[in-house]
């Protein structure tokens, strides 16, 4: 189950979304049994499912991303800053602090920054976005200075080695309650690129099971499930960057509260586990999170 305060506990309410956002309409598509959907399969219905839900649940009027950029599934994504919370409720009490004056950091927040958008829409929190890329710096600002809700509250800062994490965007005088992580998972291009090609092939199979209502464009899909390659993939994968987290991590402890970082393979636990116990933490907490059948987690320390 989703997590209790996620805003999106059931199927998309597509009739409200069209009134939040008049635009999604043009990608609304009737099913067999009469009912309402959209093409998954079409990367522009998607992106526009997006805007619709942050335009409707987040007052976000703006939120557009650059093509062939990740386009994140906002309900999943909403998860992870819901759970972080949590964490931080248990120092205070129980109750979730909220208000700027909760900072948190988003490692890699991309062109799409969905996770400083859920955070402070939330919570109030004062949110920092970080990223390799330039092209995502620029949209990440643009949605940022399109929406009065959103300035002001999320700071972007570009960094500038692809070696380090925290070095070069965490200021001396910066403090962060948290920060959080969605790192590439991939080893290679290749392998990024097999991934999506099952993914398309899984699309495919089941609008033949459900019919030609919904037309599966192989292309379009292909661009939904693509990423730019410090989005999807880096050397060594998902375990080498989170472990190069770890090892940095230690150098910030007075710095940042919690360290967190989703982990999609579960199997890379048990090294992540062996690399903390190495550096000497002792407060290591492991959260699962379930959307549907998907289940994944997050792990995160602190010092």
């Amino acid at each position: 189950m989703k997590h209790s305060r996620n805003l999106h506990q059931d199927s998309y309410p597509l009739a409200e979304l069209v009134q939040s956002y008049p635009a999604l309409q043009s990608h609304v598509v009737t099913k067999p049994d009469g009912g309402k959907t959209i093409n998954f399969a079409d990367p522009e219905g998607v992106k526009t499912l997006n805007a619709a839900l942050l335009a409707h649940y987040y007052q976000v009027e703006f939120w557009d991303i650059p093509a062939g950029y990740l386009c994140p599934p906002v309900p999943g994504r909403a998860d992870y800053v819901h759970y972080l919370a949590d964490l931080l409720a248990k120092d205070n009490d129980g109750v979730v602090p909220k208000g700027n004056t909760i900072n948190g950091l988003d490692i890699g927040c991309g062109a799409n920054v969905i996770y400083p958008i859920i955070a402070t829409r939330s919570y109030g929190w004062k949110m920092l976005g970080t990223d390799i890329d330039p092209v995502s710096i620029k949209s990440a600002n643009t949605i940022i200075n399109a929406n009065t809700v959103l300035t002001g509250c999320i700071d972007i800062r570009l960094q500038d080695s692809q070696k380090h994490i925290f070095s070069g965007v965490v200021k001396t005088d910066d403090h962060f309650a948290f920060c959080m992580c969605n790192p590439p998972f991939h080893q290679s291009a290749e392998q990024a690129k097999a991934v999506s090609q099952r993914k398309v092939n899984n699309l495919a199979k089941n609008k033949s099971k459900r019919g030609s209502h919904l037309k599966t464009q192989k292309q379009g899909a292909e661009l939904n499930f693509s990423g730019q390659s410090n989005e999807l993939w880096c050397e060594g994968g998902e375990l080498k960057f989170i472990q190069q987290m770890i090892k940095e991590s230690r150098d910030y402890a007075d710095q940042i509260q919690w360290f967190s970082s989703l982990v999609s393979k579960k199997d890379n636990l048990t090294q992540i586990y062996k690399s903390l116990r190495e550096l000497g933490v002792s407060d290591v907490k492991t959260i699962e999170m379930a959307q549907g059948k998907k289940v994944s987690r997050f792990v995160a320390w602190r010092f």
